[in-house]
């Protein structure tokens, strides 16, 4: 699939730091190609203090827009002339749509959380959902299945940095969603999360305990929480089937790895630019084997 960039090719990125190991560029210019978009993507190393010259160059490239990365996600939030639900209620964007230097800031890693269950045959709503995190991935999954509808959600945190910020999160989303019942606890209360389990339809780890280097690594110690009924999912995507999805299958339950939620988020954020659907089979062959 050859493709010259002409005078008239569109531009995307990332941008944040460090974004060298990104896969990003190579998903979206796959897709592209692919769909013959006049598109292509490049990778920018953003520290947060170059924010307010990368969204000048966004307006000044009239660039068609750009994901984020850490540690950028909030910091653009100053810049969107518009946020998504997700984005307002979370106070971060990961995907910058530019119509003619109108820009709106988007949220899609709760969306792609989302619908990586739904790909699964899982739906969340009218769900008790217990979700173990409080950083960044873990407010954007929560918020996401409450939007779609979950009945409750319970999240664990250790009473660290993040843990503040869980308590936002509950706040923001019963203001939000007053329809869904949210509560935070500590992680650290094993007897309150085992308890919790015991009631909830989906478990989720959305912290980085499991992810390489510490793949032998896991939140639940009791193994014995794990029921046939129970759908665990995990938001580490390295290595595909952390300790927890290992502890959880092996007990029969039904397993949802990260790489999903990776790759549907993606999807989402290229919809928003281009207005057509990634064609997913593919970018999974070629990029999610």
């Amino acid at each position: 699939m050859k493709r010259r960039i002409s005078g008239r090719t569109g531009l995307l990125g990332l941008i944040g730091t460090p974004v060298g190991h990104s896969g990003s560029p190579a998903m979206y210019n796959y897709s592209f190609q692919r769909l013959q978009l006049d598109y292509a993507y490049l990778a920018f190393d953003i520290t947060v203090e170059k924010v307010p010259d990368a969204i000048a160059a966004i307006k000044t490239f009239k660039m068609r827009g750009s994901n984020v990365t850490m540690p950028c996600k909030s910091e653009v939030v100053k810049y969107m002339d518009e946020l998504s639900p997700a984005a307002r209620i979370i106070g971060a964007v990961n995907t910058i749509v530019n119509d003619d230097g109108k820009l709106t800031g988007h949220i899609t890693d709760g969306i792609g959380f989302v619908r990586n269950l739904k790909e699964e045959g899982v739906e969340v709503k009218g769900k008790k959902i217990t979700i173990m995190g409080a950083g960044g991935a873990a407010t954007a999954i929560q918020v996401q299945c409450a939007l779609d509808g979950a009945r409750e959600i319970s999240i664990f945190n250790m009473k660290d940095a993040f843990y503040e910020k869980g308590l936002k999160t509950v706040e923001n989303i019963k203001k939000e969603v007053p329809g869904c019942v949210v509560n935070l606890y500590d992680l650290d209360d094993t007897e309150k999360l085992n308890a919790e389990i015991a009631s909830s339809d989906i478990l989720v780890n959305a912290t980085l305990v499991g992810m390489r280097p510490n793949e032998d690594k896991s939140n639940i110690k009791e193994t014995s929480v794990f029921r046939k009924d129970l759908v665990v999912a995990d938001a580490v995507y390295n290595p595909k089937k952390t300790k927890m999805l290992e502890d959880a299958e092996a007990a029969g339950c039904k397993i949802v790895s990260g790489t999903g939620m990776l790759l549907w988020q993606g999807a989402e954020a290229f919809k928003l630019y281009t207005g057509l659907e990634m064609p997913v089979e593919e970018v999974k062959e070629q990029f999610f084997k």
